[in-house]
């Protein structure tokens, strides 16, 4: 009997253990991730743009470009197309008879500034041309109406303008005649009459383009439903989707997730976003259904984090994701919401974010029926202030990897990349002594002197603290200090084996020397600080 109670006991044990082990493995798996509290914050009235005419064409583009200089944006007028070009730090009330850039006979469709010059933006319009405009380091003061280059090669409306990622003066045109023009600015010509290239593999008109991450691949998607990857050296298709259950809008490389991202609509006319692999797009990895709306969704990616924005027509909020290369692929974070509708966004590079505040993402956004841009940041909440390495890795920076004559010729690089780590501004390297405070504060034992004489020692011994050191004994304190030099990575032990990397030292050598260089002059000022306090501490004894 004994036995029994014992074996029944020992049942009934098991069972229950097992169903504790049954009831942990059903509890919900929260995924460690530092973007899941990302939230969007936009800016104070006082640092919005307000006034803008912003245009009331129905293109589906973004009708605004941002860099850390200059927001441009469309705007509506008469007689011709013309775009603001408005100083990044000149927000508030924008003047109505503020200068634009109006050199076009029809209206503007898209703008896109040079990433590797913030004083160059491209403009496209439906008088056929794409234009090349240099814009004063002061901002537009007068009117611009003449161009630094003209492209003239399209024979509809161009719609769409690219720049390459990594080649210096490489721009890349879609119009209404279904072509691709390839361009090079390096050359003499203003009016430049013949492309380098044309591709003309598109049967409607083309929609978007995106290029992967060293411009060796370029992916459009068309009004004839399809998806398309183009070898934009020779112009060759690769790839080609046709889906029946998804009709692309929008696509969108993914860093380098060897994937693409699509947006638009299902059979059902519910907004849909897809993603695929590059290299077969006979099906689609994932299709997701967001909403029975009707606006086109704008995807934005960053490669840095892997993160995904959807921001749609006329809606008010942006829906944000991360994405990864296994399944299943795309998690949803959150969304921001506004009441505003957006009519177009800009984005702001990377270089041009406040790191201080963990911003990882920024907007602009076009507001119609107030005539206001409203810069969005998105923030990852941290109670730290200092430089959050984690969320910053090596970012594409603003120095092209190569010529345009390279690209032409069939080379592809990699984006010269840069830290966002602000290097130059060293801490103090010597005590600041503050405003109300004894100078005795410092050594109150060696102040009760009378005469003042230890207060003179003390300051000569200062003095010699904080003489000059040699470079090289700077330069070891410095790297001691920070892993990070000067917004760059420590130089390599091994030398450069390609031009690019030569460059990416030679830059790294002279931001070096020139924070070496203030380091020396701050010292400098210190010494002289130190001896016209010795000099006024003499002059008190003479006096007394």
């Amino acid at each position: 009997m004994g036995n029994t109670l014992d074996a029944v006991k020992t049942t009934t044990g098991n069972t229950t253990a097992a169903n504790t082990r049954a009831e942990m493995t059903w509890r919900p798996q929260y995924r460690s991730s530092k973007f899941r509290h990302v939230f969007g914050k936009p800016a104070t009235k006082e640092n919005c743009y307000d006034g803008v005419p912003i245009t009331r064409s129905v293109h589906d583009n973004h009708f605004c470009a941002v860099n850390p200089k200059f927001i441009a944006v469309i705007t509506e007028c008469a007689g011709g197309g013309a775009f603001l070009v408005i100083s990044l730090h000149h927000t508030g009330k924008v003047d109505p008879l503020h200068p634009r850039v109006s050199g076009h006979k029809g209206n503007v469709l898209d703008v896109k500034w040079n990433p590797f010059d913030d004083y160059c933006i491209a403009s496209c319009s439906e008088d056929t041309t794409v234009k090349i405009w240099d814009i004063p380091k002061h901002g537009v003061l007068k009117n611009i109406t003449v161009p630094r280059k003209e492209l003239q090669g399209h024979s509809r409306r161009v719609g769409l303008i690219e720049w390459h990622p990594t080649a210096n003066n490489v721009l890349f045109s879609t119009a209404y005649d279904y072509k691709i023009m390839m361009w090079n600015l390096d050359c003499p010509e203003q009016v430049i009459k013949n492309p380098v290239k044309t591709i003309s593999v598109h049967s409607d008109v083309v929609l978007s383009m995106s290029f992967n991450t060293d411009g060796s691949l370029l992916a459009t998607s068309c009004k004839d439903k399809k998806t398309r990857v183009i070898d934009p050296h020779t112009g060759s298709l690769l790839q080609e989707a046709n889906c029946k259950s998804h009709k692309a809008s929008k696509v969108l490389f993914l860093g380098n997730l060897k994937m693409l991202l699509s947006t638009g609509t299902s059979r059902w006319n519910h907004r849909q976003i897809a993603l695929w692999d590059q290299d077969d797009l006979s099906v689609s990895l994932l299709e997701v259904d967001l909403d029975g709306s009707s606006g086109v969704l704008f995807p934005f990616y960053d490669p840095d984090t892997h993160m995904l924005y959807i921001a749609g027509k006329g809606d008010g909020n942006i829906r944000y994701y991360e994405i990864s290369s296994e399944k299943p692929y795309l998690q949803f974070l959150t969304e921001y919401r506004s009441h505003l509708p957006q009519k177009g966004m800009g984005i702001m590079p990377k270089r041009g974010l406040d790191v201080s505040a963990c911003e990882v993402f920024r907007f602009y956004k076009l507001v119609t029926i107030k005539s206001l841009i409203e810069p969005i940041s998105m923030i990852v909440p941290r109670r730290s202030e200092s430089y959050q390495e984690d969320i910053y890795p090596m970012t594409a920076g603003n120095k092209p990897a190569m010529t345009a004559d390279e690209w032409f010729r069939g080379i592809n690089k990699d984006p010269v990349l840069m830290s966002l780590k602000p290097g130059c501004k060293l801490s103090e390297p010597y005590p600041v002594l503050k405003p109300k405070e004894p100078l005795g504060a410092l050594e109150p034992k060696c102040y009760q002197s009378p005469q003042g004489q230890t207060e003179v020692m003390v300051i000569q011994e200062r003095m010699k603290t904080d003489e000059p050191k040699p470079l090289n004994d700077l330069k070891a304190h410095d790297k001691s200090r920070s892993g990070v030099s000067n917004g760059c990575e420590p130089l390599a032990c091994t030398p450069p084996k390609t031009e690019n990397e030569l460059l990416q030292m030679f830059y790294r050598q002279q931001d070096e020397i020139r924070r070496l260089r203030d380091l020396l002059s701050q010292r400098d000022v210190r010494i002289k600080q130190l001896e016209l306090e010795i000099k006024n501490v003499r002059n008190s004894q003479g006096s007394s």
